[in-house]
């Protein structure tokens, strides 16, 4: 790739290299008066950074895509882990300017009123920047802010005072505390450039609930997220993880190790029962999916005739995140009705398993009654060569019993011609109590 070959050619082990603006605690206690560097990467010096003071510059190219990178508030003053990665990521995919705004002086406070106060000083700052490139033959269609946490109301500042001509804006959880409520000209809004994408994942929390953009992505429904920790017992993370895995969705996107989509529903519970898999609406495209290429349905979401739109979808808990997901259509037999639910294990002809990582609610299972589940996978398979289910009454008392299954159905949503959909099955069926202590004798039987 032109990675290994750049990184030889223009690294020099002499070299000073400007970087983002290391604080600490300490720092955070006294707080920081703003100041705003800006450090460009491109193709050309991907691992050093060039420190602007102005558009005369050893590698800024005005004709070329310009991409701003914009953090958000700094508790403690360290470099954001995600920095690094998400540069050379971008730099990967497109030959292209990436400035990082650093504004950790600023950002870096115990007060977070304080550094939102400094939101639209940085925004002015930026306008003052964007306006010298203009100067020198920059297309505003040609620059994208990608804003974090605060970054993504400086980014909406930004785009307002250029009238939203920006092309694009991409808000990765947009922050809530100070902006919930507030009317669209003191946060960002899609207004603010010609194409605003967001992906809110902690919208119980430090992120914003309502949608923002053009198109507004909610992992997991937008709140916890899996692999995420779910006490206060596990410190700063806590508090940061659900946050940031926006951020990591983004980068995850950039990858393209797997393309995560999304599908348009009121509410995530709506989703989850899986009343929303339909991609009508975005005909003859697919539905959108998350992260850096979303903008490939600019022109339809941007449609004045077209309403925000909330997107839906689960993710695993670790990259690349992707989860693939099956319809399941039960008809039962029993007499009486059974309520419960359903977790079921893939495997194929090598005998590698996958088991369902989401699950759906608790449903009702009445005689002679469909019921459709929609079912989770973090992994795919080609060829499914059996599947393993548990039903769980959600009560560790009781009498055991049996589901008696009279009709079953496997559809693959991610990919519907799978193998999975169309052809013949062999199926354990396993029927016991949530304890699991005493399961019912699992039985066999072929599926069509």
């Amino acid at each position: 790739s032109f990675w290994d070959c750049h990184t030889v050619l223009f690294s020099d082990p002499r070299e000073t290299c400007p970087a983002f603006t290391a604080l600490s605690i300490g720092n955070a206690l006294i707080g920081t008066d703003l100041k705003v560097k800006l450090l460009l990467y491109t193709r050309l010096n991907p691992n050093c950074a060039e420190e602007l003071d102005s558009t005369a510059s050893k590698y800024l190219d005005v004709t070329k895509k310009t991409t701003f990178i914009i953090h958000g508030y700094r508790l403690t003053g360290s470099t954001p882990v995600w920095i690094p990665d998400l540069v050379h990521l971008l730099l990967s995919v497109e030959d292209m300017n990436v400035i990082l705004v650093d504004w950790n002086h600023g950002a870096t406070t115990l007060i977070y009123s304080n550094a939102s106060r400094n939101c639209k000083k940085v925004a002015e700052i930026l306008k003052k920047f964007i306006d010298e490139m203009l100067v020198d033959g920059a297309s505003l269609d040609s620059l994208h802010m990608i804003g974090v946490s605060l970054g993504a109301h400086i980014s909406g500042f930004v785009g307002q005072m250029f009238a939203g001509t920006l092309g694009r804006i991409t808000g990765l959880d947009p922050a809530g505390p100070l902006y919930r409520g507030k009317p669209p000209s003191e946060r960002l809004d899609p207004t603010d450039a010609q194409f605003v994408d967001v992906i809110h994942s902690d919208t119980d929390g430090l992120g914003y609930t309502e949608a923002l953009g053009h198109i507004d992505f909610y992992p997991n429904g937008g709140t916890d997220q899996p692999g995420c920790p779910l006490t206060i017992f596990s410190g700063l993370q806590y508090f940061k993880c659900d946050h940031q895995r926006s951020v990591f969705l983004f980068m995850s996107s950039l990858k393209q190790n797997c393309n995560i989509t999304a599908y348009p529903c009121d509410s995530y519970r709506n989703y989850r029962n899986g009343k929303c898999t339909s991609c009508e609406t975005f005909w003859p495209m697919p539905c959108p999916i998350v992260g850096y290429y979303a903008h490939k349905w600019k022109s339809y979401l941007t449609q004045q005739s077209h309403p925000v739109t909330r997107m839906f979808f689960d993710t695993a808990d670790k990259e690349p995140f992707c989860i693939y997901h099956y319809f399941v259509d039960i008809i039962t037999w029993n007499k009486d009705t059974r309520r419960g639910t359903f977790s079921i294990v893939l495997a194929d002809e090598t005998g590698k398993k996958a088991e369902s990582k989401v699950n759906p609610e608790a449903a009702a299972f009445r005689q002679y009654n469909q019921i459709t589940l929609l079912i989770g996978f973090d992994q795919d398979f080609e060829n499914i060569e059996r599947i393993s289910l548990t039903f769980s009454t959600g009560s560790v008392i009781g009498p055991k019993f049996k589901l008696r299954i009279l009709q079953m159905r496997f559809r693959s949503l991610t990919n519907p011609e799978s193998s999975a959909s169309t052809e013949s099955l062999r199926l354990t069926l396993c029927a016991k109590r949530v304890c699991g202590h005493q399961a019912v004798p699992c039985f066999k039987f072929g599926l069509k």
